[in-house]
């Protein structure tokens, strides 16, 4: 920024006393001018538009229910040299006596690259300039999945690279920028750097990690779908027993055996709460089969026309009655020992025991007065639109698919895109180098993402840095800016309602905050209700006493039980 512009924004802060002031059109503007922006992108003054919001009350299961102010900055940016390229950031800003030098980026949500309301108001809270991306896809409610093909058999590149890891980049290189230049802090003046974000959102915070040592001081990455092709495949898995052993069962048989297993399996942390805090301990001593004959009885339900975990459309059911059979209980089994390829060899990992069952809900046909195949969504896009790159939402044909195609499938989108959507890469000592700390964080019953697949991961990573160093050092010094926790009964992304006791931690960007700014490494996390604190991996809670004492414990042969080697795969999987 030129001295002289400096001056002006100088004079200008000083007469920015309140949020009305600086929410401002020509105040914001003035911020625009970032020297040090990447080559070729240059930002549109004119599109800058501000809008003031007072005593917003917002609530999500990120951040504690808040009433705040905040003035709404959005405006646009382009790339030269690319033809009909615009992107459109959006920054909500607090009031200058409530600003404490932060930036916060946050992310996205199955194809979708932002979330809207769900994250922002965290850096609002925490005192921070909170920023989110449209990926140059047109809008902010524009998902990557509308812009990825250019015309069936055409990819539109530009937007792989961009929702992969570019966009958020640059959001974050405009963003701490724009915040520094808004409330003039002086260059040598520290401003913190944060990211927050889940599922998508969770993939893109690991995509800056991975790639942008110094980009972020903190991040909070929440269920990540890293593992990009494995996860968005592995989708359909359960599709393809039900159609190898021709059997769908009808959903309140699936729910029975859910919420069977969660009372068996309850009390092996020592405590009885509904919630399955010790879903290795769960797979070491509970048989499925054991179910096998109960009654289940379910009453009718309408359609919400709405879409289960962001991936089974909720269809209309009928009313249910019968006896767990053992059809059933060979599909859950199966299905909870992960894909295998025609060889035996694994191909990936699926949910933990106590986890809901909603990859494999079949939907009801009046016509017939019989359950039949509900492709996954999610999974069924992925295949149909990335991988056959058809500019449709579903296969046409789903007939005859076999485990050895999910692994095909898996193979292809690896190929695809493994510089840009699959995020798995488990070298991170840039960014420690650089200083950074990682909260990640998973739902241990997780019914969509595996929390198997976060401590793959972590494993990899622990693996790959530390490789002649024992387990317990090697932990200690991935300790020093990596800690993992799971979410004892969390579902994805929130808490679970078929074991609400579980509760969800709303304050992790406070606790990666206080890791930075002042050395408080989290030991626990603090929950909102039920369990009041979550264990650090590799330790797992336990009680005793009658369910009055707890302690985050080490137990070998349970963490046995999270340990896979995926070896369909010639290629190593990190």
């Amino acid at each position: 920024m030129s001295w002289i512009l400096w001056l002006g924004t100088l004079i200008a802060a000083a007469q920015a006393a309140s949020l009305d002031s600086i929410c401002s059109k020509s105040y914001a503007q003035a911020a625009l001018s970032i020297d040090n922006l990447p080559p070729g992108i240059k930002i549109d003054s004119s599109s800058l538009s501000a809008e003031l919001f007072t005593n917003q009350t917002l609530s999500s299961d990120w951040f504690p229910t808040s009433t705040v102010d905040y003035c709404n900055i959005t405006f646009a940016y382009t790339h030269d040299g690319i033809a009909n390229d615009k992107f459109h950031v959006t920054y909500w800003v607090p009031a200058p006596d409530e600003f404490k030098n932060r930036y916060l980026s946050t992310g996205g949500g199955g194809f979708a690259i932002n979330r809207g309301t769900r994250y922002a108001p965290s850096g609002i809270i925490a005192g921070a300039v909170s920023g989110q991306t449209d990926g140059g896809f047109g809008s902010f409610a524009t998902n990557f999945n509308q812009v990825f093909l250019l015309a069936n058999g055409t990819v539109n590149w530009q937007a792989v690279h961009m929702h992969g890891y570019q966009a958020h980049h640059e959001l974050a290189l405009i963003g701490k920028q724009f915040a520094r230049n808004l409330y003039n802090i002086l260059d040598d003046e520290k401003i913190y750097s944060y990211y927050q974000g889940c599922s998508e959102g969770g993939r893109e915070g690991w995509s800056q990690v991975q790639r942008y040592a110094d980009q972020f001081d903190g991040v909070v990455v929440g269920a990540p779908a890293f593992h990009y092709s494995q996860q968005q495949v592995n989708l359909l898995f359960a599709n393809v027993i039900e159609q190898t052993i021709n059997y769908f069962p009808p959903t309140c048989e699936l729910d029975k055996i859910m919420n069977l297993t969660i009372e068996a399996c309850d009390a092996l942390d020592g405590k009885t709460d509904g919630v399955v805090s010790r879903t290795d301990l769960c797979k070491l001593h509970f048989d499925i089969d054991d179910v096998i004959g109960e009654s289940y009885s379910c009453d009718a339900v309408a359609s919400n026309g709405g879409l289960r975990n962001h991936q089974v459309t909720s269809a209309a059911t009928p009313a249910q009655s019968g006896k767990v059979t053992a059809q059933a209980a060979k599909l859950v089994k199966t299905y909870l020992d992960g894909l295998h390829d025609s060889d035996g060899r694994r191909i990936y990992l699926t949910s933990q025991l106590g986890s809901d069952f909603t990859n494999a809900y079949p939907q009801y046909n009046n016509d017939t007065e019989s359950w039949e195949m509900a492709l996954v969504s999610l999974g069924s896009e992925w295949v149909a639109r990335f991988l056959n790159l058809q500019d449709t939402t579903m296969l046409s044909n789903f007939d005859n698919v076999t485990y050895d195609d999910l692994r095909d499938w898996i193979t292809l989108g690896l190929q695809k895109y493994y510089d840009t959507l699959q995020t798995n890469w488990p070298d991170l000592t840039p960014f420690q180098s650089a200083g950074g700390k990682i909260l990640h964080l998973h739902g241990e019953s997780d019914p969509g993402i595996p929390a198997g697949s976060s401590v793959y991961y972590y494993e990899a990573v622990r693996k790959l840095m530390y490789p002649s160093l024992g387990y317990n050092e090697s932990v200690s010094k991935l300790d020093d800016f990596y800690r993992l926790f799971l979410i004892p009964g969390g579902a994805h992304c929130s808490p679970n309602p078929n074991q609400p006791g579980g509760g969800w931690p709303q304050d992790t960007l406070q606790t990666v905050i206080d890791w930075v700014e002042n050395g408080e490494a989290p030991q626990k996390l603090n929950n909102t209700s039920g369990i009041e604190e979550v264990c650090r991996w590799p330790l797992r809670p336990l009680w005793s006493k009658n369910g009055t004492a707890f302690e985050c414990t080490y137990d070998q042969k349970s963490l046995d039980t999270w340990m896979y080697e995926f070896d369909a795969f010639k290629v190593p999987i990190f």
